[in-house]
């Protein structure tokens, strides 16, 4: 299917080639077969960190690395106790981070159950809502005004239509959509006779058959690529890992200057050495 471009196509030529009705949809036995062929309708969930690992990653930080080497630093002086209370310091900051990043990610599963959204669908010609998990390529989609768009349509009906995809190509104005044959070889916001799985309808209403479900649809794409880059950072991360450097260095380069300084006054080595 996904060799396809509907988008060059009518709306019956689509329906067509899908095995499917613009007035009935699929039967349920038909979508059951789909489903059970093709999997459900849903992003595939990046592979999750152990717990362990989750843990050990609180210490990736060069503030800490410092604050661990001024520890070891402290005991082989014989200052165990300073030692003691930095590694004590540094064990009680991972702790804190890893229950915060638990508690974010319990709450993030309870919202994603909470907010499971559901289709309607027709079905031997009869709307039925069912969860949007269960969408196959073929079926019938209606949208109405404030719907999340469960799947990538070609759509067959449009009613005033109007969908915001912004999420998707960037453009901030809702794209007033039509049933129209499009040229081939056009960006995907020019494709006014989609409709793109996670987009939001703002006004009208309309109708559309699924084209792709789950990663083959254009959003499953893009996380795809994000889930193929594991080490991506959040510009927020970024900034406070950088900013975590440069205050490591200039407390390196201020202890550099107290022993210097220390020393050049006459003090002992070792007194200045623990001190810096």
């Amino acid at each position: 299917m996904e060799d396809i471009i509907f988008y060059t196509k009518s709306s019956e030529e689509a329906a067509k080639e899908l095995g499917s009705s613009l007035e009935g949809g699929l039967s349920p036995e038909e979508a059951s077969v789909r489903l059970e062929k093709y999997g459900r309708n849903a992003l595939a969930a990046a592979k999750k960190q152990t717990k362990l690992m989750r843990f050990i990653l609180q210490f990736k930080s060069f503030m800490i690395y410092i604050l661990i080497a001024a520890a070891i630093v402290s005991m082989a002086l014989g200052e165990v106790a300073d030692g003691v209370i930095i590694l004590v310091i540094v064990l009680l900051n991972a702790v804190m981070g890893y229950v915060q990043e638990e508690k974010a990610e319990e709450s993030l599963e309870a919202l994603k159950k909470m907010s499971t959204p559901h289709a309607k669908v027709i079905r031997n010609g009869n709307i039925e809502v069912v969860p949007s998990e269960t969408l196959v390529v073929g079926d019938l989609v209606v949208l109405d005004t404030g719907d999340l768009v469960p799947a990538d349509l070609r759509l067959t009906e449009a009613q005033s239509l109007k969908i915001q995809e912004a999420a998707l190509t960037g453009e901030s104005v809702p794209v007033e959509k039509n049933t129209g044959i499009l040229p081939d070889n056009i960006p995907l916001g020019d494709r006014v006779n989609l409709a793109f799985s996670g987009s939001h309808v703002t006004y009208g209403r309309g109708r559309g058959i699924v084209t792709a479900t789950g990663m083959k649809t254009e959003v499953g794409k893009i996380a795809a690529m994000i889930q193929e880059d594991p080490g991506t950072e959040t510009p927020l991360k970024q900034k406070l890992e950088k900013l975590g450097k440069t205050l490591g260095l200039a407390a390196l380069f201020a202890c550099v200057v107290i022993f210097i300084a220390g020393l050049l006054y006459g003090k002992e080595l070792f007194e200045m050495f623990f001190t810096s």
